[in-house]
């Protein structure tokens, strides 16, 4: 990244989807295709009590906190948003996400659409995507081809989704995830339409635009 392009700052964007909606692919997948580009991006990595699953490293997919430790942040308002699922509890880190946006680095938000109220209120600025399935018999299939789960729990996972699409109309854009490489594709534009605003590249530009315009 150019020292004009640092001159710009981050840009926060949360993206929420339904569990087998394919966000964490996406979202993976999008990185890379952003630095091909020129903008630096880090999908944000959130805190919890869990406990760590295999394969999964601190600092890397989770922050791993007790949950004495969890409250005491709370307390001291050191969240841009945080939520209580299945008995765990997830955060995302104010002052870390503060500081990639200071550098001039987008942050990716993956929350739900309680965390994306929480951080609206907070940030009004931050944009927002929602990603749907083509259909519920598609994500079913996703959900079923994922795990061992019983038709019970897809049963309980698909009516879970149902709840979390319903708010799609909360946010500023909508992408369907037929086809991966179209999604990606539209994800792209997404992240890159703000950064080519003219605003955006006068910052940038300033000294070729004034080089452009001497008399």
């Amino acid at each position: 990244m150019t020292s004009e392009q640092q001159a710009v700052p981050g840009r926060l964007t949360i993206v929420s989807a339904p569990s087998g909606g394919g966000k964490t692919s996406l979202t993976r997948a999008l990185l890379p295709r952003l630095a091909a580009h020129g903008l630096l991006a880090r999908i944000s990595v959130s805190y919890t009590t869990r406990a760590p699953r295999s394969g999964e490293l601190e600092g890397e997919h989770y922050h791993f906190v007790e949950d004495a430790r969890f409250v005491e942040m709370i307390a001291r308002g050191e969240f841009l948003e945080h939520a209580e699922v299945f008995g765990r509890r997830y955060g995302t880190g104010r002052a870390r996400t503060q500081a990639l946006l200071d550098q001039g680095c987008d942050v990716i938000l993956d929350i739900d659409w309680q965390g994306a109220r929480q951080v609206r209120a907070l940030l009004p600025d931050a944009q927002s995507v929602f990603i749907l399935p083509p259909s519920l018999a598609e994500l079913e299939r996703r959900l079923r081809a994922r795990s061992q789960d019983d038709d019970e729990v897809i049963a309980r996972r698909m009516g879970d989704a149902r709840r979390e699409m319903s708010h799609y109309d909360e946010y500023d854009y909508l992408v369907v995830n037929d086809d991966f490489d179209a999604a990606l594709e539209a994800l792209v534009a997404v992240f890159l339409a703000p950064r080519l605003s003219r605003p955006a590249q006068e910052r940038r530009h300033a000294a070729l635009i004034a080089e452009l315009l001497a008399n």
